[in-house]
């Protein structure tokens, strides 16, 4: 194989690894907002959830039954 074939072929290896980097990386951002969009619902859910839990071991005020 010749020096120019050679240099061709690795200039194409080349370029389809940049090719896939550059869509890994495009995945990879894509993926992380998708993971800070689930991060955000979650701690939003903790904190509805401690809220609703606070509320429930709060004690209901005692009150006389109607027939009283």
């Amino acid at each position: 194989m010749s020096d120019a074939a050679r240099i061709t072929r690795l200039e194409e290896i080349l370029a389809h690894q940049a090719k896939t980097i550059d869509e890994l990386s495009d995945q990879l951002a894509e993926q992380w907002k998708v993971v800070e969009q689930t991060r955000a619902k979650l701690d939003r859910l903790t904190e509805r959830f401690l809220s609703l839990e606070e509320q429930s071991l709060e004690a209901p005020p005692i009150t006389r039954p109607p027939h009283y």
